[in-house]
């Protein structure tokens, strides 16, 4: 039981890291970082809004299987 909750623990994870690096930045480069530099659409709404659905789901699955492992160890 415990092998198989560490195991989706760290599918999870990966899942989670993952989902975060697929989200859009709202700055584009360098010039972003001050302030200035041309402005982007990023993305469709209906895709980033999946995908922080998604990536909301998984973060709560994640924070659930670490603390059921953590009663369990």
């Amino acid at each position: 039981m415990v092998y198989v909750l560490a195991l989706l623990d760290t599918v999870l994870g990966v899942a989670v890291l993952v989902l975060v690096f697929l989200h859009s930045g709202k700055d584009s480069g360098l010039s972003g970082a001050f302030g200035g530099g041309i402005q982007s659409a990023g993305g469709t709404g209906v895709v980033q809004k999946n995908l922080d659905r998604l990536t909301v789901a998984c973060a709560i699955a994640f924070f659930a299987v670490t603390v059921v492992l953590g009663f369990l160890v």
